[in-house]
């Protein structure tokens, strides 16, 4: 027998790719932080002798989910400024606030909260957007969750930088000092069109060229965005970036609500990826993305949950659920995302868009074991026609017992391991008084 890490045994086995595919009575085998092989419970018996056997047996065991746009540490702003149109929202309370409290301590301590939720939700790794990335690396590190840090560009200055330049020197800092963090990748992050400007987005271009990093950008979000930028520049947000040499396979374009055919067909051309934040847009009254469309065209649209300052949930099973129910609705069309698709914009299409997909995103050999047990015992999940439908339209996060990073279990019983949940709600309180006391 071969001697492995970690065997698995799950009712379930839904691995996403190939498509569509449960896999009953199927066990997971781990060695090294990766995914030696799936195969029959029987089979596994025979052929594994493994230091530690977790049965699942009234579970499915999916890949972690990938949360393809976030603002982890805005978690400390969690309701902070609700019921606002985005500017609004953006120049009124959030930035007013960022102004006064945004430090690496602010950035720790809210990523630390952030991942939390996350972790407990299934949600194994973030691409995360914000200021301070290497609090962020240190936070996330901390709690075993794998990351996408974005190096955040933005033309006024902050309290982590002076300039464009300054970002750009910081962030690109980072990542050489952070670069062999088997739990950490790297994305070149301008905010968006109307904080960016062409020169930034022309350095930007260059370094994405030359490091090989994808690029995340808020884009096309409102229609405001739209008509500034045609007054502006006397093009749509998606042909300036084309214009200026940014928008290629490596282009994340964060919500992308307002498409006309011409920008799907750009973005379809230019192999860009789409992360749509459903929540986030029906919360800041920005739209309803043409998901479907998007898809029909060929684009690659994965999931994200925005921040919870704007959400407020870092939850990426009612992610999924809206996504697909909102697409049935826009498209007028049942089948518009059906609940594999759903699932795999919340896994290996998410990882694509990150380019990753080579080492997350499904249960493959050969990938990292980031993997979570959903717990169908419930009486409200009862019965089960359809494990793959379920997670979607029937199980919440609340239902994740199990979560495994790289084949170390990171969520054990619905519990963080290594974590005092107290110690998180202490610090989220003194940032709560802090920000009440706008000081």
């Amino acid at each position: 027998m071969e001697n492995i890490d970690t065997l698995i045994e799950a009712r379930w086995v839904i691995p996403v790719r190939p498509a569509g595919i449960v896999l009953e009575d199927h066990a997971v085998a781990i060695a090294g932080g990766r995914i030696l092989a799936v195969l029959p419970v029987a089979e596994a018996r025979a052929r594994y002798a493994a230091r530690e056997t977790v049965i699942l047996g009234e579970h499915a065991l999916i890949p972690g989910l990938i949360n393809l746009h976030t603002h982890a540490a805005m978690t400390l702003m969690r309701g902070y400024g609700d019921d606002l149109p985005l500017m609004t929202w953006l120049k009124d309370r959030i930035w007013p606030a960022e102004a006064r409290h945004v430090s690496a301590e602010f950035v720790r301590a809210g990523t630390l909260l952030a991942a939390a939720e996350m972790l407990r939700g299934g949600v194994t790794c973030a691409n995360d957007m914000y200021f301070f990335p290497e609090a962020a690396a240190d936070a996330y590190t901390t709690t075993g969750m794998r990351a996408a840090l974005g190096l955040i560009a933005i033309e006024f200055p902050t309290a982590y930088a002076s300039d464009p330049d300054d970002y750009l020197a910081k962030g690109l800092a980072l990542r050489d000092a952070r670069r062999h963090d088997p739990l950490l990748s790297f994305c070149l992050a301008p905010h968006a069109p109307y904080t960016v400007a062409d020169r930034t987005f022309e350095k930007i271009a260059r370094f994405a060229e030359e490091l090989g990093l994808p690029v995340h950008i808020h884009l096309h979000e409102t229609a405001e965005e739209v008509a500034t930028s045609l007054a502006a520049h006397g093009l749509r947000p998606l042909a300036r970036l084309a214009r200026l040499g940014l928008l290629g396979p490596q282009t994340i374009a964060v919500h992308a609500v307002h498409l006309d055919d011409a920008d799907i067909a750009l973005l379809a051309r230019h192999g860009a990826s789409v992360a749509h934040c459903p929540a986030s847009n029906l919360k800041l009254a920005s739209g309803f993305a043409p998901v479907a469309r998007l898809l029909e065209a060929g684009v690659n649209v994965g999931i994200g949950t925005d921040g919870a300052a704007s959400n407020n949930r870092l939850d990426m099973f009612a992610e999924m659920r809206l996504a697909a129910l909102l697409a049935k609705g826009v498209a007028a069309r049942a089948d518009a995302v059906p609940a594999a698709k759903a699932l795999a914009m919340a896994t290996q299409d998410a990882a694509r868009a990150l380019g990753l997909e080579a080492a997350i995103g499904s249960i493959e050999p050969g990938k990292y074991a980031d993997l979570a047990a959903v717990n169908f015992a419930r009486l409200e999940l009862q019965p089960v026609f359809d494990p793959l439908s379920h997670l979607v339209y029937a199980a919440e996060r609340t239902d994740v017992s199990d979560v495994w990073v790289a084949g170390r279990r990171v969520v054990h019983e619905q519990q963080l391991v290594g974590r005092v949940a107290g110690e998180l709600e202490s610090t989220a309180r003194l940032w709560q008084n802090r920000l009440r006391a706008g000081v």
